[in-house]
């Protein structure tokens, strides 16, 4: 079976919150199981997740975790809605949308995230000013992942 057709599957295991997913094509089968829990509190999130291929001659495992615990910052945080890759600006010769000390307005796009080949703007929903970045230009986020802090 092929990486990307792994790595698709886990995308769907953590888009969809399922516990479980075996799927099986021929003598190939790849099995995903999550991992432990997916908390949604402002400031922690993690998840794991373990995927293994077996092949009727050799066996190969793919695992995927992802763990982030940051620095306490008091205000409202901005989460991922959904598991993709973050960009911090429009392309890559661009500035950043945002930088620590900025005001934002409510509908002010803080960062755009990659799903699916879709890129999704993420905007501020409260007024205020950014206190934290939480994420680095290119890094793959999870769903409910804090991205940002506007006190």
């Amino acid at each position: 079976m092929d990486v990307r057709k792994i790595k698709k599957l886990i995308d769907l295991v953590n888009e969809t919150g399922i516990s479980e997913l075996e799927i099986k094509e021929g003598e190939e089968s790849v099995r995903i199981t999550r991992h432990g829990h997916v908390s949604h509190a402002p400031m922690h999130s993690h998840t794991a997740l373990v995927a293994t291929s077996m092949h009727h001659t050799a066996g190969t495992a793919v695992e995927a975790a992802a763990e982030t615990a940051p620095a306490e910052v008091s205000g409202h945080t901005v989460n991922s809605p959904m598991v993709g890759t973050a960009y911090l600006s429009p392309s890559p010769q661009a500035s950043t949308f945002v930088k620590i000390g900025d005001n934002v307005q409510v509908g002010d796009v803080l960062c755009i995230v990659e799903a699916m080949k879709m890129f999704n703007q993420i905007e501020a929903d409260v007024a205020g000013v950014i206190k934290s970045i939480l994420v680095e230009n290119g890094q793959p986020v999870e769903y409910g992942q804090p991205l940002f802090v506007i006190e």
